[in-house]
């Protein structure tokens, strides 16, 4: 790498060859600037991709045998992958909340009147139109057409129609959300004329 020393006109001054010399022992003044002359062969770009720069890759079973990496301290404190006993309790209560979630569904009849209450929403009224399992999440939902226009969609999600109702009017909560009973649509009296 080489060094050049410009003035202000961009006359050259000197180069700065001198490795042991101070910057104040050239002559410069505000202004000057420092021209460096790049002398390696590295072409520009060249290390800006990082694909092309080769990679140190260790083998699974000689990582496996190190002491101080990180596989080895989640595996001493039975973390993550490794808890297996806390994976056999979490899929268990995972069964657990599916088997109460199709309780609950069960107890939901199709076309019946119920109260949704969704937490942090204001309670709607709306009618029951699906009860059962759906493609765009797991577990159990149940689809309800509201009385005014406080849904997402029309009965289908994602390309699958599920129920039939008019835009907006549509939704799908959780079982524990719905409590089916004797919920009269309420009339506002915005039909009345003035």
């Amino acid at each position: 790498m080489d060094l050049e020393l410009y003035s202000t006109q961009e006359e050259l001054l000197g180069r700065l060859d001198c490795d042991e010399a101070l910057l104040g022992s050239y002559p410069v003044t505000d202004g000057c600037r420092i021209h460096v002359i790049d002398r390696s062969g590295a072409r520009i770009g060249e290390y800006e991709d990082v694909s092309q720069v080769e990679k140190y890759q260790i083998a699974d079973s000689d990582y496996d045998k190190r002491p101080e990496s990180l596989r080895s301290f989640l595996r001493q404190r039975q973390w993550g992958r490794f808890d297996t006993e806390g994976a056999q309790q979490r899929a268990a209560e995972q069964q657990q909340r599916q088997a109460q979630e199709a309780a609950m569904a069960a107890t939901i009849p199709l076309g019946a009147r119920c109260q949704v209450r969704v937490p942090g929403q204001p309670c709607k009224r709306a009618t029951v139109m699906y009860v059962g399992q759906t493609d765009f999440k797991p577990g159990y939902w149940v689809g309800v057409r509201y009385d005014e226009p406080l849904g997402k969609h029309d009965g289908s999600v994602g390309g699958r129609r599920y129920f039939e109702c008019q835009p907006k009017y549509g939704a799908f909560v959780k079982p524990q959300s719905v409590t089916p009973g004797d919920f009269p649509e309420e009339d506002y009296g915005l039909d009345d004329e003035l």
